[in-house]
């Protein structure tokens, strides 16, 4: 790795820490980065996801005493976090990089979308949720699928994992926004845990890389929190947006060219 590929990877990851601790989205900017300098595409999203892991349970922790209610209802969940996200690290694991590279167009740009329109969805939950019940009782069977095939999707790449999480959560009949968010860091930590596992034993993950971007992304993510008064969140969602309509394209033309 030499200093140019450790100030960009660096920067990259502060960027996406910074993003992440206002307006999320922090993997349109460390992903890009690491394949930027040449990381295999399959080992950069390995890398990634370890590096953002301190970040979920970090999170999750926020939310201990939102969550403490909510046992009989987490346990079956957590199970389909676990076993959906066991099963999209290995999906990933076995992607050829041909493979992926290919797919990472579609998988950014449908990452794009949902950041992109996910006031617009959330304004549409809040409608169904008005003709729902909340659905604390141990959930639906529905509702354990649909989280199983959420956690596959973050296993297997990650970005717009929490938006779909929190669509389904809604979906399923939770009416409280600091609830579905307590709910989805947790989720978010199963997944983001059983995986860096995963990656880790097959030894997808490159140590240099993932060490330096767990550094500057959790200063910037520090940053990030003490900047959040100053900087309008609509201009970051702005940036991030523009950010994944570029890259999108970028990466469409490069799949086209090869």
């Amino acid at each position: 790795m030499t200093l140019f590929d450790a100030l960009l990877i660096g920067v990259g990851a502060f960027v996406a820490g910074a993003v992440n601790s206002v307006a999320g989205g922090g993997t349109f900017f460390s992903f890009p980065a690491l394949l930027a300098v040449g990381v295999p595409p399959v080992v950069a999203n390995a890398s990634n996801s370890v590096s953002l892991w301190p970040g979920s349970l970090s999170g999750a922790w926020a939310y201990k005493r939102e969550l403490a209610p909510l046992a009989r209802y987490l346990v079956p969940m957590g199970i389909a976090s676990l076993v959906g996200g066991v099963a999209g690290g290995l999906l990933l694991l076995q992607t050829q990089d041909g493979q992926f590279a290919r797919l990472i167009p579609w998988l950014l740009g449908f990452a794009t979308l949902l950041f992109a329109f996910s006031p617009q969805l959330s304004a549409l939950l809040a409608r169904w949720r008005t003709r729902r019940r909340s659905a604390h009782e141990g959930g639906s069977p529905a509702g354990w699928l649909t989280q199983l095939l959420v956690s596959v999707y973050g296993g297997f790449f990650g970005a717009g994992m929490g938006i779909l999480m929190m669509a389904s959560l809604a979906i399923s009949g939770h009416d409280d926004v600091q609830e579905i968010n307590a709910i989805k860091n947790l989720l978010s930590a199963v997944i983001y845990s059983v995986t860096v596992v995963t990656f880790i034993v097959a030894g997808a993950v490159s140590w240099p890389h993932t060490l330096l971007m767990i550094a500057t992304a959790t200063v910037g993510g520090y940053w990030g929190a003490s900047m959040a008064r100053k900087v309008p969140a609509q201009w970051l969602r702005r940036l991030v947006i523009a950010v994944g309509v570029f890259l999108t394209a970028y990466y469409f033309h490069r799949v086209a060219a090869a």
